[in-house]
C-alpha cells in the first residue's frame, strides 16, 4: 500500500509517499536517521506491522521543513530517499 503524507495548497502538492509493503522489508528503517529534520518515525500500522510514516506535526508544512534538502537548483539526492534500500520513499514536488 502507498501511504501519502502531506497536503495540497494553492502553490502545489507536497506529499511524501511511502510504499509500506516495501518498507516492511527494511528492518533498519534507515530513513528515520537519514532525515536531518527528524520528521520520519516508525509506527505500527493497522496490520500490526512497523512501517515508516511522517510525523503528524510535520505533515502540513513539508514544503518548508524539507526546503533545506530541496534547493531550487543543483539539487543533491534527498537524504531520506537515498537511505531507503528498497526505494520505498518518494517526494511529489
Amino acid at each position: 500500500m502507498i501511504a501519502n503524507y502531506g497536503y495540497t495548497d494553492g502553490s502545489g502538492e507536497y506529499y511524501i509517499a511511502i510504499n509500506t509493503d516495501d518498507c516492511l522489508e527494511c528492518p533498519q528503517h534507515l530513513c528515520v536517521n537519514a532525515c536531518p529534520k527528524n520528521i520520519i518515525e516508525i509506527i505500527e500500522d493497522d496490520y500490526d506491522d512497523l512501517v515508516a510514516a511522517v510525523k503528524d506535526e510535520s505533515r502540513k508544512a513539508l514544503k518548508y521543513i524539507c526546503a533545506d534538502c530541496k534547493p531550487s537548483s543543483e539539487r543533491p539526492p534527498l537524504p531520506c530517499v537515498s537511505a531507503c534500500p528498497n526505494g520505498s520513499l518518494s517526494h511529489t514536488w
